[in-house]
């Protein structure tokens, strides 16, 4: 046995007992359930959170629960008293401060329909449908994802006992569609991070035939798996929006690695020579191997500077299980590979194959992608929340009764005077009101407002008991703002009167444009009115701001990823023709999984946006491990068609066999029930598939290779 080796079963000692270390973490002690808070879009540290923070604090409320409830006639005795007892039940369940009903509120259930308050709050343009607000108890921070837990499980027992056929309940609100996010995330990072592992499996078992390469690569790779779980937990990073599946990714980038170095083993195996093929195989594909994996790296490492949370959790998770792919791809599945017999693969006339029809299918390619490229303008990077949820599913279809019934997405406006104006800073006054009633007028009759609820519509509810139109706006106020009423006043207005809050339900299903412009047009209201908006904030808002995030991530990432390239294809090629068809094939893929979106409708979420990344992932391997084939075989004397023709026929095997491994296990999350992760498996397997066929066929010819002409 050669020195070299001994040392590489060394090195693959220490990194199986590190694997084995790891696994028994996961296993027993870390725990890796998924956790999406109410925060989930953007860190504290981030200024657009910041603002809806400021604004909490200048307006104390806790979040909503909103729970639809529809029944054939509103006005109907037996159905007023089964609310009444659901309003009861609701009330007591823990972590509920106060709820508000037909039967808890206005006092008498026939004079909401005249109550310019109740009214806005609890009726809808469906007579056969009216709102239950449940108003939740502010939580700590650290214990605010087990309690939204545990208060949506209890909301969730009281509505499955209360509910009937002439009793058909509803709920949405942020912890509810929160917690909905979380347990979906939680059932694909059990049952599809699964079911692809196990189609993994089978591909592979049907691609390489050899029980140790076959044992060899699912250990290795599961192994890589455990060992970047355990230095997540051992960080705290938690497994959050982005990281659910990071275990199938981490699972990719390590076999990206086995599979070319099985290649190279298995021909220099077959080819002799002597020296240990294993060795020899360790040599050939560590130079490319390593230049793949820093630029999967440093295009994680981006992600940590992003503003929305769950991109920085994500680049953390991927740069790990990046530097963790590499060492265990190196440092543990040769030790298999000592003990496995390798496979001769007919790969002269494959090559051929794909040299004759090199022509068509990159004329194909092209046309496909400047299809492509028509669709990518046409993304959705802004889509409404509900998009998280299955189309036609009864949860889906009760938030958007809800959203039809008063909006469902909270957005809250400080305004303020202007600085000059008469009385300037104190909104009880008679001008300022006037204003502040305008501007409620205005913000009710956009289309994208649902529900409006400020100062003003207080202010209209309070006249309406006999004597109140004796006093002034100011006394009413302070009276309102008294433990008698529960501090109301202060939900709408700041302690010194110079804020005044607009809290608004905007619209999510029919929503025609995107957030940031309706915010904008809202803001120009504001201004007609003769006001300022001081602070806008609330889930819509953070909606908004991620989607812009979404759009630059992934545009700039994509920029960012191939200017990267540019300096590891010139380290590749060495030549300036050969650098600039990687560079063009590799900028095709997102092209292609881009447009796919784009022609399709299909929405850009944060969760399925690092699709078009993980697809370049591969295209990047494929390139360089051809590339440096291709180089390597130059130096020996080959003119340029020959050594493309050579490379491809030694590095076919692994191209395709890898594209076929991915493209089936990312295949099967598109039978998820999370939309989210349909789209992001969909657009995987179809940028794996692309990203093969540019790298085998279309970058060798546009680099100068040539099919030979079909004798005859």
């Amino acid at each position: 046995m050669t020195s070299s080796a001994n040392r590489r079963r060394v090195f693959s000692a220490a990194v199986a007992a590190l694997a084995t270390l790891s696994t028994a973490l996961v296993l027993f002690v870390a725990d890796l359930s998924p956790r999406v808070e109410s925060d989930f879009f953007f860190s504290t540290e981030d200024p657009q959170m910041q603002t809806s923070e400021r604004i909490g604090e200048l307006f104390p409320a806790g979040d909503q629960l909103l729970i639809s409830v529809t029944t054939p006639d509103l006005a109907d005795r037996d159905f007023l008293e089964r609310l009444r007892a659901f309003s009861e039940a609701l009330q007591a369940v823990p972590g509920v401060g106060s709820v508000h009903s037909l039967t808890h509120g206005p006092g008498n259930p026939g004079s909401v329909a005249s109550s310019p308050l109740w009214s806005r709050l609890l009726l809808s343009d469906d007579p056969r449908r009216t709102l239950v607000i449940a108003y939740l108890d502010e939580v700590a921070p650290e214990a605010s994802g087990d309690a939204a837990r545990d208060l949506v499980a209890a909301v969730e027992a009281v509505v499955s006992d209360h509910e009937r056929a002439s009793f058909a309940l509803d709920v949405s609100g942020v912890p509810w569609v929160v917690e909905q996010i979380r347990r979906a995330l939680g059932r694909d990072l059990q049952v599809f991070s699964a079911a692809s592992l196990l189609v993994f499996a089978l591909v592979i078992a049907a691609v390489y035939r050899s029980p140790w390469v076959i044992a060899g690569t699912l250990l290795t790779c599961l192994a890589a798996c455990a060992v970047t779980l355990a230095a997540l937990w051992a960080v705290g990073a938690p497994i959050g929006l982005l990281t659910a599946n990071i275990v199938t990714i981490v699972f990719v980038l390590t076999l990206s690695h086995i599979v070319f170095l099985t290649a190279n083993w298995s021909r220099c195996a077959v080819d002799g020579g002597g020296e240990d093929p294993v060795s020899s195989g360790v040599r050939l594909t560590v130079p490319a191997s390593c230049g793949c994996a820093l630029t999967t790296f440093l295009g994680f490492s981006s992600l940590l500077f992003a503003s929305a949370k769950p991109l920085r959790e994500l680049g953390l998770a991927g740069a790990v299980g990046t530097a963790v792919a590499l060492v265990l791809a190196f440092g543990l599945y040769p030790a298999f590979l000592d003990r496995a017999r390798p496979r001769v693969t007919k790969t002269r006339s494959r090559g051929e194959f794909l040299s004759r029809w090199q022509v068509p299918i990159t004329a194909a390619l092209a046309v496909a992608t400047a299809v492509a490229a028509v669709g990518v303008p046409r993304l959705i990077t802004d889509p409404h929340l509900l998009s998280y949820f299955e189309e036609g599913g009864e949860l889906r279809r009760g938030l958007e009764r809800i959203d039809r019934s008063g909006g469902s997405s909270p957005l809250l406006l400080v305004v303020r005077e202007r600085e000059g104006a008469v009385d300037a800073g104190r909104l009880v006054s008679a001008p300022a009101q006037a204003k502040m009633a305008a501007l409620q007028k205005a913000l009710e009759t956009d289309p994208e407002v649902g529900t409006a609820l400020s100062l003003p519509v207080l202010i209209d509810e309070a006249k309406r008991v006999p004597m109140a139109m004796f006093l002034g706006t100011e006394q009413l106020v302070n009276i309102l703002d008294s433990a008698q009423f529960d501090h109301v006043a202060g939900s709408f207005i700041t302690e010194d009167r110079t804020r005044g809050l607009y809290f608004l339900r905007m619209r999510e299903v029919e929503r025609g444009e995107p957030r940031r412009q309706v915010i904008e047009r809202l803001q120009g209201e504001v201004e007609a009115a003769d006001l300022q908006l001081e602070l806008a904030g609330g889930l819509y808002d953070l909606q908004a701001g991620l989607g812009e995030l979404v759009a630059s991530s992934v545009f700039r990432g994509l920029a960012g990823l191939l200017a990267l390239f540019i300096v590891v294809a010139a380290w590749a090629a060495r030549s300036f023709r050969v650098a600039a068809a990687m560079i063009a094939c590799l900028a095709a893929v997102p092209v292609l999984v881009l447009g796919l979106y784009g022609h399709f409708g299909l929405p850009l979420d944060l969760i399925s946006s690092p699709a078009a990344n993980v697809a370049i992932a591969l295209g990047i391997d494929s390139m360089i491990h051809l590339v440096v084939a291709f180089r390597r075989r130059r130096r020996d004397g080959q003119s340029a068609p020959e050594a493309w023709a050579g490379a491809r026929a030694a590095l076919w095997p692994a191209v395709l066999g890898a594209a076929a491994i991915l493209a089936a296990g990312f295949g099967i999350f598109s039978l998820s029930s999370f939309p989210p992760t349909q789209r992001f498996g969909i657009a995987v397997a179809v940028g794996t598939a692309a990203a093969a066929a540019l790298a085998l066929v279309a970058m060798p010819w546009i680099a100068g290779a040539r099919a030979p002409r079909p004798a005859g």
